[in-house]
């Protein structure tokens, strides 16, 4: 990670999360943000001494087993030195492992919802909940056997110890997440644990942290000038923008680099979102064959993302070499926040859930030589958006739907071989492998197909089937699944076409209808499932998130979908129309 601050409220942090590697510590972070308290991330290793100061501690989720060999441990001086403690699933179980209690090895992962019995007697932690609640499990091992001084405060069907605390020393443990959406009573767990069990007061307000961030940025510059690349996005322009605040127009330059991965009319409405800030340094690069040349043939996903990210690094040393801004006098600018380092291996255990073009070694030797500044690195979407508002930014910029940096290259799924579909339960089984996140662990499977938009099933299946990590439905096709196969193909300007082209048709009708602004972002991705006249197929991805760490699959009206079906259905080469009914986790947004 980075070690550039983006923002510090200037006081020690009253929460400070101890990240054992879980795709959600960062998570745990926000949510504390979000009740107005500042929390900060550690490492879960930090010696108690440091840790001096804090109110709480909660120790994250993990991808590991408490026995595995090399495991994410705590100081056990930490449930001893007066702050409130709270472990949450790997964290609990650490907790009681460190404590004398015992774990269970699972055989089996339990992964989604779950229903949650609250035992009877005064508790603070659940106070004002309901006596039985949805919650969100990923997980594969369990507490057996608490420690002494605890006792069971809650459970489910398949995990007794749901819930534990040692009341005298302020030691919580859940096996359970209260941090994502999937948890309802989450936000008050937390607020609980925060207020009345810690003690905490409110003192965080993301807008009031521009100050500070233009300070550093100022610090981080050291009287260099910063050269972003941008790509029109919330971040990417919220960070130029403080940029321009902290620094002047004639010490901030950008360049749009079009990599012919972009959709319909991107560059466009790139040149006027730039213009409208008054920046008189910015430039469209357009790179498209060289990208394009570099991808051909290549199908894997992660060879994909770091063949494009080292393509960002030529073009951006090209750029610089040719503005003469290779000199000390320049550093890079980035708008990159905390998913982006957490779902990349950013943190010291956490399992690499994908690649980001933004932390290819290119980028790291950047780092390295002190020649970049990401003023939003420790912020969240929701954050970053709230900063924007108050730098004055409009609105359709700032509810804009992301879009990934490698563009549509991760969303156009390739093949080296072919393959038949296959019967796999209620469904077919797709040979086209996407990724996923389960347990904290990345995934990598084939989908499966079945009919109906029905979540729950969905939901059923993936636990059920081992194999897979994505369910979808079939909404329309020219042919009869069992009829179609998985084609070789590769990232080809004719398939980027195809997508391009349903990408837009979906755009269109997403916002003529407003259901664009029912979701957070709304992936279009283009499988190749079909037959030898239709090569490919469509899956819509419509979701609902908040930074993206987790995110709900959203239901379509249905007659809004059959006319969107029907459009895509006429666009050259489309076979089938699908839609992903699959919740993050255990799927990632994206495909690849």
């Amino acid at each position: 990670m980075t070690t550039n601050t983006a923002a510090a409220p200037g006081t020690t942090p009253q929460v400070i999360v101890l990240d054992t590697g879980g795709q959600y510590c960062h998570l745990i972070a926000r949510k504390i943000r979000e009740l107005g308290v500042y929390a900060e991330i550690r490492p879960s290793s930090t010696p108690a001494a440091q840790l001096s100061g804090a109110k709480g501690l909660i120790i994250s989720g993990g991808p590991c087993s408490v026995y595995d060999e090399g495991s994410p441990t705590v100081d056990p001086a930490i449930f001893s030195m007066g702050a409130a403690v709270l472990g949450i699933c790997y964290g609990q179980q650490l907790m009681a492992l460190s404590l004398g209690g015992r774990v269970r090895k699972g055989e089996k992962g339990e992964y989604g919802l779950a229903f949650l019995e609250i035992a009877e007697g005064a508790n603070p932690l659940f106070a004002g909940t309901p006596a039985r609640q949805q919650i969100w499990m990923s997980h594969r091992d369990a507490v057996e056997k608490v420690p002494e001084g605890f006792r069971v405060i809650a459970g489910t069907d398949t995990c007794e110890a749901g819930a534990m605390v040692d009341t005298l020393g302020r030691l919580y443990g859940v096996q359970f997440h209260p941090e994502v959406v999937h948890t309802p009573a989450g936000r008050r767990i937390l607020s609980n644990f925060v207020f009345s069990i810690c003690g905490c007061r409110p003192d965080w307000e993301p807008k009031h942290q521009i100050p500070a961030i233009e300070s550093r940025i100022r610090e981080v510059a050291a009287g260099r000038s910063v050269f972003f690349f941008v790509s029109g996005g919330v971040d990417s322009t919220v960070a130029y923008t403080l940029c321009l605040r902290a620094l002047g127009d004639a010490k901030v330059h950008g360049a749009y680099v079009d990599t012919g991965l972009m959709r319909e009319g991107e560059t466009e409405y790139v040149k006027d979102v730039f213009a409208s800030l008054g920046s008189h340094g910015f430039a469209v690069e357009d790179a498209s064959t060289g990208f394009l040349r570099a991808l051909s043939g290549v199908c894997d996903p992660e060879r994909k993302r770091h063949i494009i990210g080292e393509q960002f690094v030529r073009v951006q040393e090209e750029i610089l070499e040719r503005g003469h801004f290779l000199d000390s006098q320049w550093i890079l600018g980035q708008g990159t926040i905390y998913p982006d380092t957490i779902e990349s291996g950013g943190s010291a255990n956490a399992d690499l859930i994908k690649t980001h073009h933004n932390r290819v070694p290119g980028i790291s030797e950047l780092i390295a030589s002190n020649r970049l500044v990401e003023p939003l690195h420790l912020l969240y979407k929701d954050e970053v958006r709230e900063i924007g508002r108050e730098l004055g930014l409009p609105g359709d910029l700032l509810d804009r739907h992301p879009f990934p940096g490698p563009g549509l290259a991760i969303r156009c799924l390739c093949s080296e071989s072919s393959a038949p579909v296959e019967r796999l339960g209620p469904g077919w089984l797709i040979p086209v492998r996407s990724v996923g996140v389960q347990g904290d662990c990345r995934t990598y499977m084939p989908v499966l197909s079945v009919g109906g938009l029905d979540h729950d099933q969905a939901r059923r299946l993936i636990n059920e089937y081992p194999g897979i990590n994505r369910v979808v439905a079939a909404v329309a096709s020219q042919a009869e699944i069992p009829e179609m196969k998985v084609c070789p193909s590769d990232l080809s300007a004719q398939r980027l076409a195809r997508l391009r082209r349903a990408d837009a048709i979906v755009r269109e009708l997403s916002a003529e209808s407003g259901f664009d602004r029912q979701v957070w972002q709304f992936p279009v991705v283009l499988i190749p499932l079909g037959t030898s006249e239709r090569p490919d197929s469509v899956v819509l991805r419509p979701i609902h998130s908040v930074d993206g760490m987790t995110a709900q699959s959203v239901t379509m009206d249905v007659e809004l979908l059959q006319r969107m079906a029907s459009k895509l259905l006429r666009v050259e080469g489309i076979c089938g129309v699908f839609y992903d009914l699959t919740h993050k986790p255990p799927a990632t947004i994206e495909w690849e």
